[in-house]
């Protein structure tokens, strides 16, 4: 079911599990595309050079539309995975969460390994300040300067945020949309003579 809210996290969080040696430090980071998912892992791994894993997984869009898990070397399944079940579990997204391991010696096993990536993404997530947001659209409307009174009092009414704008003979004003509202809003500006033209124009 698509939404327009969504829970994320306001902030990097860390956390830390150890087995037989090993140490997995986990961090979660709030993100909000790809660009700054590879700065930070590459960051991380520049950090962490020394480390003899650097898995993660990553979860964009309300609906977790685009996500990615990565093993780094762990066998297939025994890291990135159980990093993104937690992720899920709790309901998350526009979110990164990487868990670096220091090997200590000893082989966990695959089970093992699964456990300790999971308990490491769970510490992480659990020392996170988690919040729920909203989808919004920046929508412009364009209009004649007849129109700003009505135009205005929707605005007022409705209690929508006012990004920008520009009053002459033709006037603009971009506004912030609900994702959820969109359609009533839309129809709703249509209504108002003098308003010409209502688009989406970004997020």
């Amino acid at each position: 079911m698509v939404t327009d809210t969504y829970q994320t996290i306001v902030q990097s969080s860390e956390g830390l599990y150890k087995e037989k040696g090993s140490r997995f430090i986990s961090m979660a980071f709030p993100v909000q595309n790809e660009e700054m998912i590879k700065e930070i892992i590459s960051g991380i791994r520049k950090e962490h050079f020394s480390a003899r894993h650097c898995c993660y997984a990553w979860s964009l869009g309300a609906n977790q539309e685009r996500y990615r898990v990565n093993d780094d070397g762990e066998p297939s399944g025994t890291a990135g995975r159980p990093i993104f079940a937690q992720i899920q579990s709790h309901k998350l997204t526009n979110i990164l969460l990487v868990v670096i391991r220091y090997f200590g010696g000893t082989l966990l096993g695959v089970s093992g390994l699964i456990n300790a990536y999971k308990q490491a993404a769970i510490d992480a997530i659990a020392n996170a300040l988690i919040v729920t947001r909203t989808v919004e659209h920046l929508m412009e409307i364009l209009f004649d300067y007849s129109a700003m009174n009505n135009l205005m009092h929707l605005i007022k009414e409705e209690q929508l945020e006012i990004v920008n704008s520009h009053f002459d003979l033709q006037c603009y004003i971009h506004i912030k949309v609900r994702s959820g509202r969109r359609e009533e809003i839309e129809l709703k500006i249509a209504k108002i003579e003098g308003a010409f033209e209502c688009k989406i124009i970004g997020e």
